[in-house]
């Protein structure tokens, strides 16, 4: 995909897919501005990529989403929404305060992205919007309602600005599972998995970075993926097919505790 002399707004691309994708970006010929709340990564990303802006600030704030949009100069083709966070949920007492923020960042601060470059004549004719939700939105561990409250939301924001965008943008969602970040924070140090790890997905490994942020390029491929739109797509090993019972291909239940 030739990205070149196109514009790529990446939230929460210091570290981890968000870094990967906005490094793809700029693979293929984008400029990319990446807005996050890790001044440091965010400052290192800036100081080693000539077409990468980054602007430190927080989405989960009203004033400082508009005041990142009102410094965007030009018309974005891409926008990925890809920054959130959890704060656990009902076994740890999240706080009301504590849910509401995981909300704004992850499904406030993505319709509010796109609302201010729509007003400001921003979002560019023919625009990609990508949605990163997660396999949350539809299976759970216990004590994460924060975060799978923001990915199920995002999911639903997904189709229905899909809909409103007819003819202005698609707008699609992808849904990581286990995706091992290790490689994109910090010094890059590769991360180790068991076998178990590794064999419990049909795909026979746990996700990289790379598997998210090539399907992100793929959906913003107006050629190759023009006549998808409104669609979610989960990537995730095929660990969202899988049965699990108790005492079937190594699974245990017992004592009514997950083993």
């Amino acid at each position: 995909m030739d990205c070149t002399n196109k514009h790529a707004i990446v939230t929460g691309g210091a570290n981890g897919i968000g870094r990967c994708i906005a490094q793809k970006f700029l693979e293929a010929g984008a400029y990319v501005t990446v807005i996050d709340i890790d001044k440091e990564a965010g400052m290192a990303l800036q100081g080693t990529y000539a077409r990468l802006t980054f602007y430190h600030g927080d989405i989960a704030e009203r004033e400082t989403l508009e005041t990142f949009i009102g410094c965007i100069g030009c018309k974005v083709n891409f926008v990925i929404n890809n920054a959130c966070i959890s704060r656990r949920g009902l076994l740890s007492g999240c706080s009301w305060d504590d849910f509401e923020y995981v909300q704004r960042v992850g499904v406030t601060a993505p319709y509010m992205i796109t609302s201010q470059l729509m007003q400001r004549g921003l979002l560019a004719k023919d625009a990609s919007i990508v949605n990163i939700a997660s396999t949350r939105a539809m299976q759970s561990q216990a004590d994460t309602e924060s975060y799978s409250a923001a990915k199920g939301g995002i999911v639903a924001l997904t189709h229905a600005m899909s809909v409103s965008l007819t003819g202005k943008a698609r707008v699609n969602a992808i849904s990581p599972g286990w995706i091992e970040t290790a490689s994109y924070h910090g010094d890059g140090k590769q991360a180790t998995h068991s076998k178990a790890d590794n064999s419990q997905h049909p795909a026979g490994r746990v996700g990289v970075p790379e598997d998210i942020a090539e399907m992100v390029l793929f959906l913003c491929d107006n050629d190759r993926a023009g006549f998808i739109t409104g669609q979610n797509i989960a990537i995730d090993g095929g660990m969202g097919k899988l049965m699990v019972y108790h005492n079937d291909e190594g699974w245990l239940y017992s004592k009514g505790e997950r083993t």
